[in-house]
């Protein structure tokens, strides 16, 4: 094992929504490699995990990343621009050179990063005709950075298996406990660390859905997660304004 820690950076997605614990808190796939990582390694492994949801790039550039640089790890996974392109201002001619800036950075420090080409979130949302070519373009974007500065990539967006919804929170924006079970064994296989098969097992897909009962079940969806979400960017607030870093210091698993 050549890793003595990990940080994770970015936001809901590396935070680990919505895959609970039983005290309501999240764990994700961060939290489930860095187990795995601290059972290879020893019990003075170090986990930091810095994401909060909500946050675009330009905060996590700013406020993440010097954090996780001080900190001097061997490994950081780096998530970041899921939630710039859910916006019309969203300007691929100033994130594309930024985001190879900021892992030429990353790599420089002698770390090994770990990148993510983003599922098909699209596929289950409203405004894909808009947003999804801006979703593509981050994937080309983030698998070409990823070459030139020698990242780990952890293609999610090649993976059809995403495109069932029993990996997709009620929400249909966040990962199920499945989903994330399923990012940890890609990202641990892509470390090259085993991991529990299970982790990668699919769930069956639901049987279709009538169309009114369909139908009735996205008028559910708009008012529960859409409407707010329309509100937020109303008011100029984020989800994760009130929220903290869950393991903002880098310290033992069992701590």
């Amino acid at each position: 094992m050549r890793w003595r820690n990990f940080v994770a950076v970015g936001d809901s997605f590396t935070e680990g929504m919505n895959d609970a614990y039983p005290d309501g808190s999240f764990r994700g796939w961060a939290d489930l490699v860095a187990t795995r990582l601290a059972a290879e390694a020893g019990p003075d492994f170090g986990y930091a995990n810095l994401a909060i949801r909500g946050r675009l790039f330009s905060n996590i550039v700013a406020q993440q990343v010097p954090a996780a640089l001080a900190m001097k790890p061997d490994l950081i996974s780096f998530a970041a621009g899921g939630n710039d392109v859910l916006r019309r201002s969203f300007d691929a001619d100033t994130f594309v050179p930024r985001f190879d800036s900021v892992i030429g950075e990353l790599r420089s420090s002698g770390a090994d990063v770990i990148l993510f080409r983003f599922a098909d979130v699209m596929a289950r949302l409203p405004g894909q005709r808009l947003v999804a070519p801006r979703v593509n373009l981050l994937n080309q974007a983030v698998g070409d950075v990823a070459e030139r500065h020698g990242a780990i990539l952890v293609d999610l967006y090649a993976d059809d298996t995403y495109l069932n919804p029993m990996l997709w929170s009620t929400d249909r924006l966040h990962m199920s406990a499945a989903g994330h079970r399923r990012v940890a064994g890609q990202v641990l296989t892509a470390l090259g660390v085993g991991c529990d098969e299970e982790w990668l097992l699919v769930p069956p897909h639901p049987a279709p859905t009538p169309w009114l009962a369909a139908r009735a079940a996205d008028l559910r969806w708009a008012g529960q997660h859409l409407a707010p979400w329309i509100k937020r960017r109303l008011t100029g607030r984020s989800s994760g304004d009130l929220v903290t870093a869950k393991r903002p210091v880098l310290k033992p698993i069992t701590d």
